[in-house]
């Protein structure tokens, strides 16, 4: 994509001084398909990038405080947008084509870019990046800036210390892979964690921790490696913690087969509105493995020992809830048991 012209930045220059950039750690091809947004990458406030195409030409919008704004007066042509997604695709090693108009990949040091094509994406091609904070915050950092109280924090750490089976459940933007990363870090340093995620996102500080990303079929359609084959590849590793980055799919049965045959420390994120929605959730996972309710729930209850509800605040992440799975007959139920 040839540079676009960007506005001057809608806020003063941020004073602070900044040790690293997320452009840093960007390669050549990827500097040159982001063109002009370059610049905004290191925005260190900067959360969500997105450039979409309406009515005939490309919009720019960003998220900096938990809402979209649209920068006025930037305008780019729909083809230029349409060379920015394949650009950025294809520097992340994956292809996006009229055969694959939708495809993920992670960038630099975490940056995870989303790109849709025509026709799927109606009006012109749509491109969707989420930026993690420049410096990955460790958990004593999450609990200052308002994470939680501090009686909640030790229960956290207490449930990282004795191994327990942990689901971080939020919306779309909340903090999960935030929260999940400063958690984990707080494992024994002797420990190996597997991270197993659809687009590596999950940056960690342990010092023994090895990150499993899936592969898409070439054009061809050969040599795809999905989260499901990971999950497996990964009992042969040697784990003492397995970790899916977000529970999506039919996989939840093989990781909650996983956490019941003695690999206790596992840990995995949940797309869910309310603590009490995990359960349906569940359940429509476990449909895609071909699981009755019932399996799922017995299933669930034995491998799930605790969720931590996220929210978005102003500051980053909440906890608002703590809870567990139980079975009242063979109905899955959410339970609070700490409101934050």
């Amino acid at each position: 994509m040839p540079p676009a012209e960007i506005p001057d930045h809608p806020r003063p220059p941020d004073p602070r001084p900044s040790v690293s950039t997320r452009s840093a750690a960007l390669s050549r091809a990827a500097k040159r398909s982001f063109g002009g947004l370059l610049p905004l990458l290191d925005d260190p406030d900067l959360r969500d990038l997105i450039v979409q195409v309406r009515g005939g030409a490309a919009r720019l919008w960003l998220d900096r405080c938990g809402a979209l704004q649209e920068v006025p007066d930037w305008q780019a042509d729909p083809e230029a947008v349409h060379g920015l997604a394949t650009g950025l695709i294809a520097a992340g090693g994956r292809h996006l084509d009229e055969l694959h108009p939708c495809a993920d990949v992670r960038l630099g040091d975490g940056i995870r870019v989303h790109a849709v094509l025509p026709p799927i994406a109606v009006e012109g091609a749509a491109v969707s990046i989420r930026l993690p904070r420049i410096s990955p915050p460790r958990f004593d950092e999450l609990v200052a800036g308002g994470l939680c109280a501090t009686s909640t924090a030790e229960m956290l750490r207490r449930v990282i210390i004795d191994r327990s089976n942990i689901l971080i459940t939020g919306g779309t933007g909340s903090g999960k892979t935030t929260v999940l990363a400063a958690l984990l870090d707080l494992a024994p340093p002797h420990e190996r964690i597997l991270t197993i995620e659809d687009v590596a996102e999950l940056r960690l500080r342990h010092p023994h921790a090895v990150s499993l990303e899936t592969r898409q079929a070439s054009a061809e359609g050969v040599g795809e490696v999905s989260v499901d084959r990971l999950l497996r590849e990964a009992l042969r590793m040697r784990p003492d913690r397995i970790v899916l980055g977000e529970c999506r799919g039919a996989e939840i049965s093989t990781l909650l087969a996983a956490l019941n045959t003695g690999h206790d420390g596992g840990a995995g994120t949940l797309h869910a509105s309310r603590l009490e929605e995990v359960p349906s959730r569940l359940e429509a996972l476990g449909a895609l493995a071909g699981w009755t309710p019932e399996a799922l729930a017995r299933q669930a209850v034995s491998a799930l020992h605790a969720i931590v509800h996220v929210e978005r605040g102003a500051l980053g992440p909440r906890v608002r809830a703590i809870g567990g799975l139980e079975l009242t007959g063979d109905r899955l139920l959410g339970v609070r048991r700490v409101v934050a």
